[in-house]
């Protein structure tokens, strides 16, 4: 049986049922009932199981990460001990809820516990930061006192400091949460329900002209950021799939990303045309470092700041980075790239692979999406080698008339 260490419980694999229980093997001091568990999407977090009659029961003791492995034996202990004496913890907890003792803060961190082992890191970590940090004047608030007018104060708050459409998002990770809670018996409705949103956002349909992929190109910092965006220019992916890009991704001229780093769960193999390649090869690789940027526990982050900057020397407007994703698709089907080619670049799963004809239809079209980045990496070249000649051209004019004014 494997024993758990340091070491095993960052690495062991999830089983081929998406959720595999290890129990704490060790003869020397493991602890019986406790167990690491490895959910499909990744997540892993530390629990106890026992039986209480005919049933089998588990408590979570707490993540991977955030509790150590010794921290977690101790914890796992000390609660099979009190199960000994009669202590129940699923107990307790139901009690506490019954008694309408539950405050926000507790609620949060348990559904983002159990939200944890099926959400993948970029999602959990979003919605770790709205009922963490955007919803912090709730956290010592009892959950059953919590009424659609105090959340709607709130939410008011949040879009005058962070924006209306970042309010919008908070909000519906809180209904998410209350959504759970309804089921839970913790409470009775939704607070957040009949609340407004702040912003009208409609459907984004803004694509970037030549000239502005050209502006947005060359005033790209010479940093990892600069990097990314122009990453994201050539290869249509997802902003948070090139910023956590790990180096064993990178596979023979090819980003192969897996089902849990992917939004819709589908593994994914982008080809890298020649100009991609050359960036990635150009970033130094730290000794001991999975990740290809950033420098802290995940990928890279700081988008807004470095964004804004980048916002200021290209001059370039009202753009976000995913606009560069559906840019790329616009801009290939003008190239003729087909349609269901395009969409196998995306990652999409809509139109060609959609329904019966995706049941039948398994091709991975590596080809086709090899030649059309090809074909898309070359015209950003020809587009950038154009204007560059143009402003030369445009310098040579302007000196030849200051030397006619002398």
């Amino acid at each position: 049986m494997t024993k758990l260490t340091n070491d095993t419980v960052r690495n062991l694999p999830a089983g081929p049922s998406g959720d595999t229980i290890y129990p704490d093997s060790d003869p020397r001091i493991g602890v019986p009932g406790f167990c690491l568990r490895v959910r499909k999407g990744g997540s892993r977090t530390f629990i106890i199981q026992w039986r209480q009659g005919q049933f089998q029961r588990r408590a979570t003791i707490g993540k991977v990460g955030v509790l150590s492995l010794d921290e977690a034996r101790k914890a796992a202990r000390k609660a099979l001990v009190g199960i000994d004496e009669g202590n129940d913890p699923l107990a307790v907890r139901a009690k506490s809820r019954a008694d309408g003792k539950l405050i926000f803060e507790t609620v949060a961190r348990e559904y983002l516990d159990i939200r944890a082992e099926d959400m993948k890191p970029g999602s959990l970590d979003q919605c770790t930061r709205h009922l963490l940090k955007y919803f912090r004047a709730l956290h010592r608030l009892a959950i059953g006192k919590i009424d659609r007018a105090t959340i709607a104060v709130e939410l008011r708050a949040i879009a005058k400091k962070s924006g209306p459409v970042q309010a919008d998002r908070a909000r519906s990770t809180l209904s998410a949460m209350f959504g759970w809670c309804v089921g839970e018996g913790i409470l009775e409705a939704n607070p957040v329900v009949g609340t407004n949103k702040q912003s009208n956002t409609k459907s984004r349909e803004r694509v970037l002209t030549d000239d502005e992929l050209v502006a947005v190109w060359t005033s790209a910092p010479d940093t990892e950021f600069g990097c990314i965006v122009k990453l994201l220019m050539l290869t249509g992916q997802r902003r948070d799939e090139i910023a956590a890009l790990r180096r064993a991704e990178i596979e023979g001229g090819v980003l192969a990303l897996p089902a849990a780093r992917t939004k819709n769960s589908r593994a994914h193999d982008v080809p890298l045309s020649p100009q991609a390649r050359a960036l990635l090869n150009d970033q130094p690789e730290s000794a001991g470092r999975e990740y290809v940027f950033g420098n802290g526990r995940g990928g890279f982050s700081g988008f807004s700041s470095a964004k804004r900057r980048l916002d200021e020397a290209s001059g370039v407007a009202d753009w976000t980075l995913h606009d560069l994703r559906r840019t790329m698709a616009t801009r290939m089907a003008d190239l003729g790239v087909q349609p269901h080619v395009i969409e196998a670049i995306l990652n999409h799963v809509s139109g060609h692979k959609a329904g019966v004809a995706g049941i039948y239809n398994r091709s991975t079209y590596a080809t086709e999406k090899r030649a059309a980045l090809e074909q898309w990496g070359a015209h950003v070249e020809r587009l950038l080698a154009v204007a560059e000649q143009s402003n030369v051209t445009v310098l040579r004019r302007a000196t030849a008339v200051a030397r006619e004014a002398m």
